[in-house]
């Protein structure tokens, strides 16, 4: 099954019997008639990927499968027509293991339900015998898709299993605790999905991670892949990513506390004080906790900075605003410190306390209502404990070597000692491609030293975290400095003589090889309107026709080129190059462009894993998008869109006209278009 609106179809699970089975008054019935007439058919309908037990084929017992089917089936339907101990078994299950989605089914020829499972949501269906009453099964059919998509629809905090209904202090399991023998399936794929948002993330590139955040494993798994996705974002300070991830996550759980405090942070982030204040204060006010107060904190930090950090302002008039704003500094110290008794063995909020604490105190001239002496010893009791734990497991930690570096920087004024620490937590925030993390210290040793708090000290920390940022880029390939202007192409490839133009059923022609010059000269001349030329990025596909003349057209004018293909080089040259070059002319521009020392080139199954099963046909489409996502991940503002498309085009997934729908979405902006046909 495919996606809809981008997420994995439903996982369905049934239990019942299985062949022929006698009911209570003797009579036989065909279960497997009843799967294949009215279950499977319901569950398909209601866009959900229905699976016996039966089905699975490995070697060996099915019951490992079976409990992992219980545990991470989005929906179980359980036909308990008759009594068979097997289907009373796996309901009772599943209705320990999940706290809800599960649907009852029985024939009209029992005429109650047991006691323990009366209370269920239950359809009951009419007898289905060969030769198959069709008028009678479709209306059956369709309750059961009703009752199935208002099952799913239902909000997620209520319980229809009668264990939890029953006991309302119980939970659900911890899921990942419940990985049943050597039945991976499923695990596996949401590992690998995880693997490949973790190389995302060492090759700095966010929108790899927004595509794959499209292609989550399975809806049970979902909200996991989707917080993975998050922290990646947030790690590389792809802000405005991160919150588009978030606000789907709170969609599919909106009590998520991990997803609230991330939306907090990521307002903030985004500039957005004043809504980050307002969240994070509402969740600290329902949840005590050490990370939320901190969050707080963070809001109250970034309100007093934004009052007196604006670039140029004179180092003496930062100095006096900062002073004046202190209140704010002020709100944010109790908040850290807060924070810091909730979760004392956190040295996030203890070492934000401690150093905005004794910068506070510099700026007054007066001593905090804070006891920053017992805050010290607190977070260096915290941090010799992580690192001990460190060392026991062969590890390291960035944030404890900085959160070390910081504390004899601001309490002990071990200039020597803090140079070590931040010269260690630099290189492990390479290792550990944590550019959010280098830049957050970075930005703290910037305060310090704008405000000429032990600047002789801070100063030379501070060169080794953005020294540490540089190799960074270095290592991940990536841009020392943004392009000046980003340049989007998508159009139609040249058309294939045996199916377009004249002829007997033969398709109208779209971009005829008798347009080639014309078009290259427009594509040209659009470049040249808006200036393009060095120091501008240009991304495209490599297929004849449009893309290779926009190719062509951006490395004559100096542009740095990234070509993404959706296919690796043989396939893609036989499926989008070679059927319409008799001559090789476009196989040799393909050539040309490809090893042009100005052109980078992107294979997407090499780069993000290949198109998930069940969605080859929208492998273009997914090229189109990471191409648009990439573009957006770099700056939108200076972000143009070129297009070669004829007006008569039908719009289908992956082709230009798509790509076109898709920029309008995501931008509200109109691209340059040319008609070939026009031409």
């Amino acid at each position: 099954m495919e996606r809809v609106n981008g997420r994995a179809p439903a996982r369905g699970f049934v239990v019942m019997p299985f062949g022929r089975k006698k009911n209570a008054q003797g009579e036989e019935i065909d279960f497997d008639l009843v799967y294949r007439e009215l279950i499977e058919p319901a569950m398909l309908a209601a866009g959900v990927e229905p699976r016996r037990a039966d089905q699975e084929m490995r070697a060996g017992g099915i019951h490992g499968d079976m409990f992992q089917d219980l545990l991470l089936a989005d929906l179980v339907v359980a036909d308990l027509t008759i009594d068979n101990p097997n289907a009373y078994y796996e309901l009772g299950v599943r209705h320990a293991l999940r706290d809800n989605a599960t649907v009852s089914i029985f024939s009209s020829e029992r005429p109650f339900l047991p006691f323990d499972v009366v209370g269920e949501r239950s359809l009951l269906y009419a007898p289905i015998r060969a030769p198959v009453d069709q008028t009678v099964v479709e209306a059956d059919r369709a309750k059961l898709t009703q009752m199935i998509g208002a099952t799913l629809a239902a909000w997620r905090g209520r319980k229809t299993s009668p264990v939890y209904r029953f006991l309302p202090n119980l939970e659900e399991p911890a899921w990942k605790n419940l990985k049943v023998g050597d039945i991976t399936e499923v695990w596996e794929r949401l590992e690998s999905w995880q693997a490949l948002v973790a190389t995302a993330v060492s090759k700095q590139r966010p929108a790899d991670i927004l595509l794959l955040a499209d292609e989550t494993p399975n809806r049970f798994l979902e909200l996991e892949a989707i917080q993975t996705a998050v922290q990646a974002l947030l790690k590389l300070d792809s802000v405005k990513f991160a919150l588009a991830i978030i606000e789907r996550g709170l969609a599919l759980d909106p009590d998520n506390l991990w997803l609230q405090q991330q939306y907090g942070i990521a307002l903030g982030r985004a500039g957005r004080f004043h809504d980050a204040r307002a969240r994070l204060s509402e969740l600290a006010e329902r949840h005590r906790t050490g990370e939320t107060l901190s969050l707080l904190g963070l809001t109250y930090k970034d309100h007093w900075l934004r009052l007196w950090s604006k670039a140029g302002t004179p180092p003496a008039a930062r100095r006096q605003k900062a002073t004046a704003a202190a209140a704010f500094l002020e709100m944010a110290i109790d908040a850290y410190a807060k924070g810091f008794r909730a979760s004392p063995y956190d040295s996030y909020p203890g070492i934000n306390t401690l150093t905005l604490g004794r910068l506070w105190e510099n700026l007054t001239g007066r001593t905090s209502r804070v006891d920053l002496d017992l805050i010290t010893q607190g977070v260096r009791w915290t941090v010799d404990c992580i690192l001990q734990r460190c060392n026991a497991d062969l590890r390291h930690d960035y944030w404890a070597f900085a959160t070390r570096g910081e504390l004899r920087l601001v309490a002990d004024g071990d200039g020597g000692g803090a140079l070590e620490d931040f010269a260690a937590a630099a290189a492990q925030g390479v290792v550990d491609s944590n550019r959010a993390a280098l830049q957050s210290t970075r930005q703290q040793l910037d305060i310090l030293l704008d405000l000429n708090f032990r600047a002789e000290l801070v100063q030379p920390a501070r060169a080794l975290i953005a020294e540490a940022e540089t190799q960074l880029s270095v290592l991940q390939g990536a841009r020392l400095e943004r392009p000046k202007r980003i340049v989007l192409f998508s159009g139609h490839m040249i058309d294939n003589p045996k199916e377009r133009g004249e002829g007997e059923g033969k398709k109208p022609a779209r971009f005829p090889a008798t347009k080639v010059a014309a078009a290259a000269a427009a594509i040209a001349a659009h470049l040249d309107s808006i200036k393009a030329g060095p120091g501008d990025l240009a991304l495209c596909g490599g297929a004849c026709g449009g893309d290779l003349l926009f190719a062509e057209a951006c490395l004559q004018r100096g542009m740095a080129l990234e070509m993404r293909l959706p296919q690796r080089i043989p396939q893609f040259l036989h499926d989008s190059v070679t059927f319409a070059d008799s001559d090789q002319s476009w196989v040799q521009r393909f050539d040309a462009a490809m090893h042009n020392p100005q052109t980078t080139l992107l294979i997407m199954p090499d780069e993000i894993g290949p198109t998930p099963e069940g969605e080859r046909g929208k492998m273009y489409d997914r090229n189109n998008r990471w191409q648009l996502y990439s573009a957006l991940s770099l700056d939108l503002d200076t972000l143009k869109f070129i297009t070669l498309l004829d007006r008569q085009s039908i719009e289908k997934p992956g082709g230009a006209q798509h790509m076109i729908r898709r920029i309008r979405e995501y931008t509200g902006r109109e691209p340059l278009v040319i008609d070939p046909t026009a031409l």
